[in-house]
C-alpha cells in the first residue's frame, strides 16, 4: 500500500455517475452530495483538482459509431463536460466552496481559459480547480485528460471515482463472486486490458509513477475515508 499522506489530488468524475437514478441527463441531488463530500475533504486541507466526464449528456465514441465524424462527437462531448463542470462549481459555491472552471476551450462568458500556472496558483490559494472540455482536443478521452491534468499541475494522486468499490477480477455486476483487486500494477491493467481507464491514461500515469486510487462515491464519506487509509479501494501503481 502507498503511504496516503496526499496533499494536492485529482478526482476524477465519470458524467454516467451524474446521473443518478436517471436514465440521461444530470441529477443535481447526486452533484449536491458529491460537492458535500468535496468540501468535507477541502476543510481537511486538501488542494483538490477536478475532471468531470460528459457522458450523461452525450458519448462522443458512442454518436461516431452510428456514423458521426469522431471530432465532431467528441467536440460535442467536451461541451458537455463544461455544462458538467459548472453544474459542480453551482453546487460547490452554494455551500461556501471557493471553485474556478478552466475550460481547454475558450469561453470566456462561463469560464476561464485552462492555462496550467493559472490552475496552480488556484489551487495554492484554496479554490476548488474544476478542469472542464478535456484535453480541448479529439480522439482523447477525459480519463487521459485526468492524467494529463494531474501530471501538469503537480498532483500526487488520481482518484477515479465509480459506482463500484474498485477494481475486480470479473463484473461484479454479473458475477456475485467477483474478488476485489485492492492492488494491480500498471502493467496488469494494460496487458490485462482491464477498462478502469484508457490505455492512454494508464500509460502516462505509469510512465510520471502517478499512482491511481479507484474507489466507490456512492457511500457518503468514502472519498476521505480512502484519504486516510481507511476506505476500500483499489490502488493502480
Amino acid at each position: 500500500m502507498l503511504p496516503q499522506n496526499f496533499h494536492r489530488i485529482l478526482l476524477k468524475i465519470s458524467g454516467e455517475f451524474l446521473m443518478g437514478d436517471l436514465e440521461f441527463g444530470l441529477d443535481v441531488r447526486t452533484v449536491d452530495r458529491i460537492a458535500k463530500e468535496v468540501k468535507s475533504v477541502h476543510e481537511k486541507g486538501y488542494e483538490i483538482c477536478m475532471v468531470v466526464g460528459g457522458g450523461n449528456i452525450f458519448r462522443g465514441v458512442s454518436a461516431a459509431a452510428y456514423g458521426m465524424h469522431r471530432a465532431a462527437a467528441d467536440n460535442i462531448g467536451m461541451l458537455a463536460t463544461i455544462m458538467n463542470s459548472i453544474a459542480f462549481q453551482n453546487s460547490l459555491e452554494k455551500i461556501g466552496v471557493p471553485t474556478r472552471v478552466l475550460s481547454a476551450i475558450a469561453m470566456p462568458n462561463v469560464s476561464e481559459p485552462y492555462i496550467r500556472r493559472r490552475a496552480v496558483r488556484h489551487l495554492e490559494k484554496g479554490r476548488i480547480v474544476i478542469c472542464a472540455a478535456g484535453s480541448g482536443n479529439p480522439y482523447f478521452t477525459t480519463d487521459t485528460a485526468a492524467a494529463l491534468r494531474a501530471l501538469e499541475t503537480s498532483c500526487e494522486v488520481l482518484m477515479k471515482a465509480t459506482k463500484v468499490a474498485g477494481v475486480y477480477d470479473s463484473d461484479p455486476k454479473k458475477n456475485q463472486n467477483a474478488v476485489l483487486l485492492k492492488q494491480l500494477s500498471y502493467k496488469e491493467v494494460l496487458e490485462k486490458g482491464i477498462r478502469v481507464m484508457d490505455q492512454t491514461a494508464v500509460t502516462l500515469a505509469q510512465e510520471n509513477s502517478m499512482p491511481i486510487f479507484v474507489f466507490s462515491l456512492k457511500e457518503d464519506g468514502n472519498l476521505e475515508r480512502v484519504l486516510c487509509g481507511e476506505g476500500v479501494c483499489s490502488i493502480i501503481s
